[in-house]
């Protein structure tokens, strides 16, 4: 049990923790690297289930349409039937696709292919509105926290961590307008450390209060 002159010590230290916190928040700050990627999602993303994409066959317009990618992470086509778009960008893809026309269906075939619609990205952690959200375009993380309703009141607004879709490690990065998030990314705002330290604290000064009053 809690004696009366171990009660300050405990309350002195969530005191003591409180007061280092923002300190010790613009240190981990200071040592976030810079955001992963600035490049355009349209130049180097990589497709994957869920997507869709438009496909045009120029001067077939029977061959093309919009396409979506299923769970295997194919399309099925006219005349060639299924072709892997899971892992390639949409350069990559046009070249693949022309390759397949090319074999015994069309000569010097050329294909465009555009992402239609990407797969959606997930916000979690210290945001008002955590869940689902659709991607658009050059989405940064501040676009994506106020989509998700802005920060919490225990949020930390100065780094958010993102696993990139398929990755089980989350990056740590910048909570700003440079920061990129992709297709599919799952973004984690974190609480800050002061609101940590009370959620630990808490109970042990509830339990100290609990000592003095149960003190004979």
């Amino acid at each position: 049990m809690l004696t009366m002159s171990r009660i300050p010590s405990v309350l002195w230290a969530v005191f003591a923790l409180a007061l280092i916190a923002p300190s010790l928040a613009r240190a981990s700050a200071a040592a976030v690297p810079p955001p992963s990627s600035t490049r355009s999602v349209a130049e180097s993303y990589q497709l994957g289930t869920g997507d869709r994409v438009r496909i045009i066959v120029f001067g077939e317009e029977d061959l093309g349409g919009e396409f979506h990618i299923d769970g295997n992470g194919r399309i099925s086509l006219p005349l060639v039937g299924e072709v892997k778009a899971a892992g390639e960008t949409a350069a990559r893809l046009e070249q693949e696709i022309a390759g397949k026309l090319s074999e015994g269906y069309l000569q010097n075939p050329r294909v465009s292919v555009e992402i239609s619609l990407y797969r959606p990205f997930y916000v979690i952690g210290e945001v008002n509105k955590p869940g689902e959200y659709p991607y658009v375009n050059d989405m940064s993380a501040l676009n994506a926290i106020a989509l998700a309703g802005g920060y919490s009141p225990r949020a930390n607004e100065s780094v958010i961590y993102i696993r990139r879709n398929g990755s089980a490690k989350e990056e740590k990065v910048p909570a700003d307008q440079m920061t990129r998030i992709w297709p599919g990314d799952v973004v984690r705002i974190p609480i800050t450390f002061f609101w940590t330290v009370m959620s630990v604290a808490g109970p042990l000064t509830g339990a100290a209060a609990a000592a003095v009053y149960a003190a004979p």
